[in-house]
């Protein structure tokens, strides 16, 4: 049994995860303006000096918070997001062409994300029909009805935050910092989490579990988050 256990273990240093991540890589992250953000793998990166990163999550973070640092100091060479108006300096970077910034309303990000995680290749939706947001789509008819294809989103490795897991990967979010963890989770060739707490495999009760381990390769004990304050 012991054995069976240890083959389980998931449970690395963050120098380990590092090894998942280089130049050019695509990076998903899980957070919402900052909150759910995974700081320890962020800080990691940038640490490692990673860059030309085309970065996958719901928005462009704060400057000095969560993703938003590895934007401000220009890691990122493209950036898929809902929006980006709490991060001026992304805003910035793409007025100076230094960024390019493909926009998704935020429902649609949320829907090709999980399309990416369950293997399929898009969604149709109207949302975006008459507008800039269709140039460059297939447009598609359904009962009569026109769509736009909405690629589907996937990353060579995604990155999320949990409040706890155990050895195995199974993972439990703490309130609004769940937000786009848990499809995050799923679209990632290898999905990294670092946790609050990570705790013996069993030690969790299966119906508290949001994400299964099976999407999880990695599991990295968090260092303490830096996105609290501004939601306070």
């Amino acid at each position: 049994m012991q054995n069976k256990r240890n083959s389980l273990n998931k449970v690395r240093t963050l120098q380990e995860a590092m090894t998942y991540m280089n130049n050019g890589c695509s990076l998903m992250f899980g957070g919402f303006g900052g909150v759910g953000n995974p700081p320890s793998l962020i800080n990691g990166l940038l640490e490692k000096g990673i860059n030309d990163l085309t970065l996958i999550g719901n928005d462009a973070g704060f400057p000095t918070i969560g993703i938003g640092k590895l934007i401000s100091q220009g890691r990122a060479k493209k950036l898929i997001a809902s929006h980006i108006g709490s991060n001026p300096v992304a805003g910035q970077l793409m007025v100076d062409e230094k960024l390019e910034v493909e926009f998704s309303p935020q429902g649609t990000l949320a829907e090709r994300i999980r399309a990416g995680g369950v293997g399929l290749g898009g969604v149709l939706t109207d949302i975006g029909l008459d507008s800039m947001m269709e140039d460059g789509k297939q447009k598609v008819e359904v009962e009569g009805k026109t769509y736009l294809v909405e690629a589907a989103l996937k990353a060579d490795v995604a990155i999320v935050y949990a409040k706890r897991a155990d050895e195995f990967g199974n993972l439990i979010y703490e309130t609004s910092a769940r937000n786009t963890n848990p499809l995050v989770a799923m679209a990632g060739k290898i999905t990294i989490a670092e946790v609050e707490e990570i705790v013996p495999v069993g030690n969790l009760h299966p119906y508290e579990i949001h994400t299964p381990g099976i999407f999880v390769d990695v599991v990295v004990q968090s260092k303490g988050v830096d996105w609290k304050w501004a939601w306070e």
